[in-house]
């Protein structure tokens, strides 16, 4: 029995011991993939950026993690602006572009298409996948909850809520809109500024640049936004729009695919059951050019810690405004909004229902948007084994992560 035992001892320490061996392998092999996946673009992705927005404005599905939780860390150089051959005021909220007396171009940008997308939306109307629920977290000011998605094709999906005490809507909403203070406490936003704008609707067409951490490259946005106030609820759309007068640059890198809208509306404060605090719903979606299964665990990993910059920053901008600090012309546009009323805002989800229908019936085809990714994860593995040990045992277990790997999307 003692020999026995000294035996199975001694093959658990053998066991141990080769795992360790082959467990280094393994790590590298997986980074090594992600780095290839996103280092390596083939040529047909360049062609997708002529794709036009589909009927619900949305691009499709292009080799391209949400900005507000991109992977935690910001470090990083900060992308040389100067390249840029736009004519751009480096202000947030200034406009180099000429306003007209009436409704211009940018109106056409975001329209009630988009508005009527987002109403069916905040009423988990819109026939897409059920919501997993991922976070539920609160502060003494603050409560969130936060879900996702994964559609047929195209990046994940997120959907949270946010109540803010002692707040308003009106508050949130110059809040979010305004760039130049964004830039203050924001420190992944390094460039903001108004390219057009409408002085009649309040429409926008916004460049942003973000930085990421030191492993990727600096995104860029041009965004298309717009603000419906529906009495009780301020319906703020904004999404990645086409700009063919901005050219594209290698560095930093353009995000066609985004979509980051919201609902901000007064709910009963937790205090005293009061319409003391606000909602605000948020859907979010983009495709930067990261792995989307990688991108889901950094998103699950950082979203609280970028989230809960949110309230301090709303508290200074709070007392900022209540000191009679002067609005910036971003915060000043906020108030230029579209009014609608309940009725009409109804009318619009109704009629929204027929072409969800309608889409459904005609949707055919597998999913295209998580093949690439994986294929991409699975190619560095492949050049990693040919390269890194000509061992078949240890081949054969880097083919098995990879093939694990690639699976990952029907378990997440």
């Amino acid at each position: 029995m003692a020999l026995f035992g000294v035996m199975e001892m001694a093959t658990a320490v053998d066991i141990l011991s080769d795992l360790v061996v082959f467990i280094a392998p393994l790590w590298i092999a997986v980074i090594v993939g992600v780095v290839l996946g996103w280092a390596w673009k083939p040529k047909w992705a360049d062609n997708l950026a002529s794709i036009e927005p589909t009927s619900n404005n949305y691009y499709l599905p292009k080799l391209r993690l949400p900005s507000w939780a991109a992977l935690g860390s910001t470090s990083g150089p900060h992308t040389d602006l100067s390249s840029f051959s736009v004519s751009t005021s480096s202000g947030a909220g200034s406009s180099s572009l000429q306003r007209n007396d009436g409704e211009n171009e940018v109106s056409a940008l975001v329209t009630e298409q988009d508005l009527k997308h987002l109403s069916m939306l905040v009423e988990e109307k819109d026939g897409g996948p059920a919501w997993i629920q991922m976070m539920d977290r609160s502060t003494p000011t603050m409560s969130y909850q936060a879900w996702r998605r994964d559609p047929e094709t195209g990046p994940p999906q997120y959907r949270s809520r946010t109540v803010y005490e002692d707040a308003t809507p009106e508050l949130l909403r110059d809040f979010f809109w305004d760039d130049e203070y964004r830039l203050k406490w924001d420190d992944m936003l390094i460039h903001a500024s108004t390219l057009q704008e409408c002085p009649v609707t309040g429409t926008m067409m916004v460049h942003w640049v973000r930085k990421f951490p030191f492993f990727c490259s600096d995104r860029e946005y041009i965004i298309g936004r717009r603000i419906w106030d529906a009495g009780q609820a301020y319906y703020c759309v904004t999404k990645g729009v086409p700009c063919p007068s901005m050219p594209r640059h290698n560095k930093p890198k353009r995000v066609d695919l985004y979509y980051s809208s919201w609902c901000i509306r007064p709910v009963k404060s937790r205090k005293d059951d009061q319409l003391t605090a606000c909602e605000v719903l948020l859907f979010h979606h983009e495709d930067m050019g990261i792995p989307w299964e990688i991108a889901k665990l950094g998103v699950r990993q950082g979203m609280w810690g970028a989230v809960k910059k949110f309230d301090p920053a709303l508290r200074i901008y709070k007392k900022e405004r209540a000191s009679g600090a002067p609005l910036s012309p971003c915060a000043r546009s906020a108030k230029i909004n579209t009014k609608i009323t309940p009725e009409y805002l109804s009318s619009l989800e109704n009629a929204t229902n027929d072409i969800i229908e309608t889409r459904n019936e005609d949707t055919s085809g597998k999913p295209i948007g998580r093949n690439i990714p994986k294929l991409l994860v699975f190619g560095g593995v492949i050049a990693l084994a040919c390269t890194v040990d000509q061992g078949l045992l240890t081949k054969a277990l880097i083919f098995g992560v990879a093939r694990r790997v690639a699976n990952i999307g029907r378990r997440f």
